[in-house]
């Protein structure tokens, strides 16, 4: 009897040889802001050669050439805040609160498929539920399923009835040893990072955004034992006077930061922390509507957009370090494109501009999660995780709108005109 994971092997070899040069590319440098025309040789799922054509087919004796047609070839998309197992108050929430294990399984492997063919090639999970997010990640890793490479924090800690306590994305904790212990908890299940609600949101009935959820010597003790695991700590919150306690205690990341100061902007520049800013999150009618988010919801989400663009544009002054993040599915099909780049559009628009936002979706969170010498730009060395499309999107950040080949670790997982998905 054949091996499974010898089938595996096979069939990869039989869509994508193990050595082939990308040619007629136009290959984006993230980190410089700039894009060339030029040749990318991958070998083994790995970037062995990029530059001009000429010297890298020399280079890539051998190899199977494939021509991008005059593409735009970038690093694939980075998604920092994600939710495969999302559960919005309403219908549809309800649905998803109804779903076993093994139905929510199969639901966020089908999440997982669908982020990879959008060309988000990494993420980042902020809460999952019952940690089938584990499960979910092993079985990518491992070739089971097709999806992005994930990075993920388990369950967020949440105070009893804090933001999100009422499905099984969070664990509710009190008191410094509660919290100790519920970081403790996810390393041990295999957290790569942890979250922390430190205020309240807009998907709680019972609270508001600006509602103080953790003590000092709460978040000290989650951040803390943390860090001392090696672990970097983000946090849903949206009010300045809250961020700014949690950044002065050691916070990695804000999530949200739908009321930010200029002082504390400034804070967290200084400091380093980083920012997801979801503003997507505050203007999704439409997908509130799709999913029959009640009115409530929809009337504090809406209506706190104008001070969301605020905050953003805060940020952007003091010079916080920027990370693309979606919150709502990334690769939800929305005002004419995925949420991602939508996301990515509105923080564009609203003052990041397009290099800078490509890179806030690949170098910047790679760095973050410490894998920048692996993933997050194209330079020798690192997996050959790729996207292209026909415009360049360091002059207009829409062309991401255009994605219609991907390729993850030397395998390519999507090609419109070859109708290889």
């Amino acid at each position: 009897m054949t091996d499974p994971a010898a089938l595996r092997s096979v069939a990869s070899v039989a869509t994508t040889p193990a050595s082939v040069v990308l040619t007629a590319a136009r290959i984006v440098d993230v980190g410089a802001g700039t894009s060339a025309l030029g040749a990318i040789w991958v070998r083994d799922g790995v970037i062995a050669a990029v530059g001009d054509e000429s010297v890298v087919r020399a280079s890539a004796d051998g190899a199977v050439e494939i021509s991008m047609g005059g593409a735009t070839v970038a690093p694939g998309l980075l998604n920092m805040h994600t939710h495969f197992s999302l559960a919005l108050p309403g219908v549809r929430g309800d649905q998803m609160a109804a779903l076993d294990d093994a139905g929510l399984a199969l639901y966020m492997a089908d999440g997982a498929r669908r982020a990879l063919h959008a060309g988000i090639t990494t993420v980042r999970c902020v809460a999952e539920r019952d940690h089938v997010d584990f499960s979910l990640r092993a079985a990518i890793s491992q070739g089971q399923i097709p999806g992005p490479r994930i990075f993920t924090a388990g369950q967020a800690l949440v105070c009893t009835g804090g933001h999100g306590h009422a499905t099984g994305d969070t664990l509710e904790c009190d008191g410094a040893d509660a919290f100790a212990r519920g970081v403790r908890t996810q390393v041990k299940a295999g957290a790569d990072l942890i979250k922390v609600m430190i205020s309240g949101g807009i998907a709680g009935e019972h609270e508001r955004i600006d509602t103080p959820q953790l003590t000092d010597a709460e978040m000290i003790a989650a951040i803390e034992t943390a860090h001392a695991w090696g672990r970097k700590v983000t946090a849903h919150a949206g009010p300045a006077a809250i961020i700014e306690r949690a950044v002065a205690l050691g916070l990695d990341c804000v999530e949200h930061g739908y009321e930010l100061t200029p002082e504390t902007a400034d804070r967290m520049a200084a400091a380093g922390t980083h920012l997801v800013p979801t503003l997507i999150v505050t203007r999704c009618k439409a997908f509130f509507d799709e999913l029959g988010v009640p009115e409530w919801m929809q009337a504090r989400s809406l209506g706190a957009g104008p001070r969301h663009l605020e905050s953003f544009r805060m940020a952007l002054e003091a010079g916080v370090p920027i990370m693309v993040g979606s919150d709502m599915p990334p690769f939800w099909f929305f005002e004419g494109t995925t949420a991602i780049v939508r996301e990515m559009e509105h923080m564009s628009e609203q003052g990041l501009g397009p290099a800078a936002t490509l890179k806030a979706a690949t170098l910047t969170p790679a760095s973050w999660l410490g894998v920048d010498d692996e993933i997050g730009s194209i330079d020798v060395g690192k997996r050959a995780d790729l996207i292209a499309m026909d415009a360049d999107p360091l002059e207009d950040i829409s062309a991401l709108r255009g994605i219609r080949w991907v390729m993850q670790g030397g395998d390519v997982v999507r090609d419109d005109r070859r109708a290889v998905a």
